[in-house]
């Protein structure tokens, strides 16, 4: 790394060699290896599944999850580029970050492909396009996101102390509570699924979106830990009992989330353990983060216990998840649930 430059300076770093930071680099190299079309995803089973073994409960859980999957990657591509892509100042990571922007825009696709699957009437799914305006639970968890957006709307350039972990918290909310939290609660419901065979191909996409949200958080974890050794006075208390209090919310967001979804009542999913399964992932999300846990809440869904989905193959889906496009061997993540 070149004296005296440090990740956050403000400006565009342009070269590329010497390399500073040689690690996003091979970031971006691993996800262009792992590349997916939503083409790949058969959803035929999930029609039949829909049509034939889901009662209202389960209706209404799906209605919400699909309702929040239509602007969730949304959300966190429009942060990624207004926020993270100016800021972040080295042109390497900005590669990996251009390569996140494309998969952000692929599940957007897989999820208007499931929308206009799972709700062919036209009506039902302009309400599920608009949840963030009219579905209380959904909008509780935007209003969330947008509060973290807005934090660097008007920031062209990070030059001050407060600036920068004004950044830092930007980064920790994205990566940690809305792609670490937001979505894992999601893929919770979804593996619930498929336990019981259902929602074959919501299943196998997801296991896709999944790989990818785990390598967006590990780029983003990277990126703290970089900027937390080149300027470690950053991460002072105050920091970090921020970075908490932020948790805390997103698991109270997710969990008003979860009593709508679950209002109907879902045989095998409680309230009480979906909490705990939050704050257990809030607790991970901490840990990455080099701090304590804070809620010390242990995983209470067998279904998801060793949830390894980067090798998983079930006997539903058409392909290995752990698929690379041109390569031999694997890319590991060490992403628990």
């Amino acid at each position: 790394m070149t004296a005296g430059k440090h990740l956050l300076d403000p400006g565009f770093e342009l070269t590329l060699r010497p390399m500073r930071y040689p690690k996003f680099y091979e970031m971006y190299r691993s996800a262009i290896r792992n590349t997916w079309t939503v083409e790949e995803v058969d959803f035929s089973l999930d029609v039949k599944d829909l049509a034939h073994k889901f009662g209202e409960a389960e209706r209404h859980l799906i209605e919400r999850l699909v309702a929040f999957f239509a602007t969730g990657d949304s959300i966190v591509a429009n942060n990624l580029v207004l926020n993270l892509y100016q800021h972040i100042n080295a042109p390497e990571a900005r590669m990996y970050l251009s390569r996140q922007l494309y998969e952000e825009a692929l599940h957007v696709q897989f999820y208007l492909t499931l929308l206009d699957t799972y709700l062919p009437d036209p009506a039902a799914r302009a309400k599920a396009f608009a949840a963030v305006e009219t579905i209380p639970s959904i909008r509780k968890k935007a209003d969330f996101c947008f509060k973290w957006i807005n934090s660097l709307q008007d920031l062209q350039r990070i030059e001050t102390r407060e600036q920068r972990q004004t950044f830092l918290l930007n980064l920790v909310c994205f990566a940690a509570c809305i792609e670490g939290l937001f979505f894992f609660g999601a893929f919770a419901y979804v593996y619930y699924l498929r336990s019981r065979g259902l929602l074959h191909g919501l299943a196998s996409g997801t296991n896709w979106v999944f790989r990818d949200e785990s390598a967006h958080m590990a780029f983003a974890f990277e990126v703290i830990d970089t900027v937390r050794a080149e300027e470690p006075g950053l991460f002072d208390a105050d920091l970090q009992a921020r970075v908490v209090e932020m948790l805390k919310e997103a698991v109270d967001c997710e969990y008003a989330f979860a009593e709508d979804t679950l209002s109907g009542g879902v045989a095998g999913l409680s309230l009480r353990d979906m909490r705990a399964y939050l704050e257990y992932c809030a607790d991970q999300r901490l840990q990455q983060l080099g701090m304590p846990k804070h809620f010390h809440a242990h995983n209470p869904f067998p279904f998801m216990d060793l949830q390894d989905v980067q090798e998983l193959t079930n006997f539903f889906e058409r392909r290995v998840s752990a698929y690379q496009v041109g390569v031999s061997g694997e890319v590991a993540f060490d992403q628990a649930f």
